[in-house]
């Protein structure tokens, strides 16, 4: 063992000696911080750090799998699955570290709001852990299209929707997104390029910047009750809590940060142990419409949020709100810079996490089950009304039944029955006449998605036949109101043999 010992040493020696990394990786870890920093309160950083290691050797691991093609990318999951040895627990791990990464990296941020953490010199560390938090939330995506199961196919088509409605350069986006007008190999290249190199690797370059800032301004210290912050005082106030309570990071603060990495490690097991990794689901298929996507656990709540959204106000939430919400965490350590640290002499401070944290919990738990519409009652196994069955003909009787079985009650309601997202379908023959009615199930409209190729010719008529009969009773059908008008007009014909 002495030998051994000797030939590590000299082993070391021999890298230290052309490297010279060993003294200043050392000196980092046994750098003074103030002794208040070692609290159960300040592990949560390094929690993050250590799920994003996991995150990247547990995703080289999957590429070695994993094949980004549209052809191959369900199968080579369910491969994973299903034939190499504890392959499932793999992507298991990969998915739960994931969802505990977007998690801890939230509170993080929320305990550094509240402990003041952002405010001089740690501005642009702040900055730094928004930009974080965006590529993290971008991974999850991401890796949820991965998947390319009808859960993800169906959510990229949803977010291509959406984006498309960007003014002016919605198309171009969308087709920047998906490699061309449409969800095909090109976008599976495209998300696979963004989820292994693009954004792992801002995230590596962020997170060494970020670590490196922690070092050079230091931990924040404990904040107490009346340490107002001045940039005039604050350098020398700090370097003077550290030289009165400092203490060495490595071990006599670390360890901490050490035991709650390792529970968290062992809570993402356990998970991927129990509850096994995430889809795929069905293959992807755009011919199969009856389908209710859900994006993963990070994003329910946005979810949630569009679904009780009325359809006017879906467009300006989407593209304002974001807005606003990232400008103002990136302008506050600019506008906030100085003053009271405590959260006791900051109550708004408080008032505003307690409530976003309770309103992000709430929407994702309705997330969990909210489809498409905040009611959502009409599933396929539930029947028409018989009053809307009788005294119609074989084909209104199919077109009803084509009306269950394409989930339209998803996001329409018959008889008080069904979604909400769009109008009650009722008395539909009263707003609509046959005409606008075939062009509005081709060719959708509004919100509604266009069907004209999940049906077919015949289907399309029988449905068309079925919505036709769709009015309150003594109610007349909608009319076309100009046809009428020049019907009555036009002379009548002369008879025949007239000249």
């Amino acid at each position: 063992m002495p030998g051994m010992k000797q030939a590590g040493l000299r082993v070391y020696q021999w890298f230290e000696d052309r490297l010279g990394l060993g003294k200043p990786i050392i000196d980092a870890a046994e750098h003074d911080v103030p002794a208040s920093t070692a609290s159960w309160w300040y592990v949560f950083g390094s929690a993050a750090t250590v799920l994003l290691v996991l995150q990247i050797v547990t995703g080289v691991l999957l590429g070695l799998v994993y094949s980004p093609s549209a052809g191959q990318a369900w199968s080579s999951l369910e491969f994973l699955d299903h034939t190499i040895r504890l392959g499932w627990f793999l992507r298991a791990m990969h998915g739960w570290g994931s969802d505990f990464m977007i998690a801890i990296v939230l509170i993080h941020l929320a305990q550094v709001f509240l402990f003041g953490a952002y405010k001089f010199p740690r501005e642009l560390t702040w900055i730094v852990g928004v930009f974080l938090l965006l590529l993290t939330l971008g991974m999850a995506f991401t890796g949820q299209v991965l998947r390319f199961d009808q859960d993800a196919y169906w959510g990229l088509g949803i977010g291509a929707s959406i984006l498309s409605r960007v003014p002016w350069i919605g198309g171009s986006l969308v087709n920047l997104m998906l490699g061309g007008p449409i969800i095909a190999g090109p976008t599976l290249t495209r998300f696979f390029a963004l989820h292994v190199f693009i954004i792992p690797g801002l995230l590596v370059a962020l997170v060494g910047l970020h670590l490196w800032m922690v070092l050079r301004l230091g931990i924040n210290e404990w904040p107490m009750p009346g340490r107002i912050v001045s940039k005039a005082t604050y350098a020398r106030d700090y370097q003077k809590l550290t030289k009165e309570t400092g203490i060495a990071f490595v071990p006599d603060a670390a360890w901490k940060d050490a035991i709650f990495a390792a529970a968290i490690l062992l809570a993402v097991m356990a998970c991927a142990f129990y509850f096994g990794p995430f889809g795929p689901t069905g293959q992807p298929d755009p011919t199969i419409i009856q389908t209710a996507p859900k994006p993963d656990f990070a994003f329910l709540w946005i979810f949630a949020v569009l679904a009780y959204l009325p359809p006017s106000l879906e467009t300006p939430v989407l593209f304002i709100a974001p807005v606003l919400i990232v400008g103002a965490m990136l302008l506050l350590p600019l506008v906030s810079s100085q003053g009271e640290k405590h959260w006791s002499r900051r109550p708004v401070a408080v008032l505003m996490v307690a409530v976003i944290a309770v309103t992000l919990g709430i929407l994702t738990h309705l997330g969990t089950y909210t489809p498409w519409s905040p009611i959502m009652d009409a599933w396929t196994a539930d029947p028409i009304p018989t009053v809307y069955l009788q005294d119609r003909t074989p084909l209104e009787r199919q077109g009803a039944l084509l009306l269950q079985d394409k989930q339209c009650r998803n996001c329409h309601s018959v008889g008080g029955k069904g979604g909400l997202r769009g109008p009650a379908l009722d008395g539909v023959a009263n707003r609509m006449t046959e005409d606008q009615i075939i062009r509005q199930v081709l060719q959708g409209g509004g919100n509604m998605p266009a069907y004209g190729n999940a049906l077919n010719p015949s289907e399309t008529t029988a449905l068309v036949r079925f919505l036709t009969t769709l009015r309150p009773e003594n109610q007349p059908a909608a009319f076309d109101a100009s046809r009428k008008m020049v019907t009555s007009e036009r002379p009548p014909a002369a008879p025949t043999g007239a000249h």
